[in-house]
């Protein structure tokens, strides 16, 4: 585990940008702490990133680099990322206007709003699987983080669940085990297609952010992460997907990963019981909309 302690003060990393931004000192500001990574702050129209450690700070040079190679490929807005070395690291984009896509937002769009926002993303996702692999390898993308042994998962996380679902878990985790490699291969993909990291407002999707988890995977996996909105988005993006490449993906496959994702989520709790409440709604309400 990182050693996220960072105590630099709010108004501290402030100066820092205002040195360089002195047009920005009466703009409104404020500090986000969420990031596992990384301290953001907003000024303004511009978000300025300050990793919290040495993994960090490397996982933001490579999430800079990334973004120049896939942003000319995209008709999806991401973040015009640029690195400033002093007097500490930090990036600078200008914001994406909107706010994150949660499950509530997405309960109260309107069908067409709901299929327009499922091809968006579909496309996306297209544009993004077909860019060349050479230059984002050069970039330092590589392989995505996997999870946990099934086992092990499964040991961790079925107690912490109500009785009633432990079984029903436990089949989609043993699903997961016996799978073998992804039929339809590995690709560059984002892997973090959760609504946190999206720009929604008046009922569109403006961009998406937050590259750092972006890299080389099973092509399945990467359409999991919208079911932490709605299951729903999740069987439309596939949908179209599937239209636009002219493939088909695998529901079983994916309902195992998801599950898989949850449950580990829920066992790493274990040792950060603070985000347990949190994490344990999430994953009921997974299990309900299924």
């Amino acid at each position: 585990m990182h050693d996220d302690h960072d105590d630099t003060p709010a108004e501290t990393l402030r100066e820092i940008v205002l040195a360089r931004r002195p047009a920005l000192a009466d703009a409104p500001w404020q500090l986000h702490e969420r990031g596992f990574d990384s301290r953001a702050l907003s000024i303004g129209t511009q978000l300025f990133k300050f990793p919290r450690h040495a993994a960090g700070a490397a996982s933001l040079r490579r999430e800079a680099a990334i973004l120049q190679v896939i942003a000319p490929h995209l008709q999806m807005r991401v973040p015009d990322m640029v690195l400033h070395e002093e007097p500490r690291l930090h990036s600078e984009h200008r914001r994406i206007p909107g706010g994150m896509l949660t499950p509530q937002v997405y309960a109260g769009l309107p069908e067409s709003d709901r299929q327009r926002l499922a091809e968006q993303l579909a496309g996306f996702y297209r544009d993004l699987h077909g860019i060349d692999a050479a230059p984002l390898r050069a970039a330092g993308a590589g392989p995505v983080g996997d999870w946990n042994p099934t086992k092990q998962i499964e040991a961790q996380a079925l107690p912490l669940l109500p009785a009633a679902l432990r079984d029903r878990a436990g089949r989609l985790l043993r699903r997961q085990a016996a799978l073998g490699p992804d039929p339809l291969g590995q690709t560059f993909g984002f892997f973090d297609g959760h609504g946190w990291n999206m720009a929604f407002a008046d009922d569109r999707l403006n961009g998406i952010y937050d590259f750092a988890d972006s890299g080389f995977g099973p092509l399945h996996r990467e359409f999991i992460y919208s079911d932490f909105i709605s299951r729903d988005l999740t069987r439309r993006i596939v949908a179209a997907y599937e239209q636009l490449r002219g493939l088909a993906l695998d529901r079983a496959r994916l309902e195992a990963h998801m599950a898989t994702l949850l449950l580990d989520e829920l066992a790493g709790t274990l040792e950060e019981p603070e985000r347990r409440g949190e994490t344990l709604e999430i994953v009921l309400r997974w299990f309900a909309e299924g």
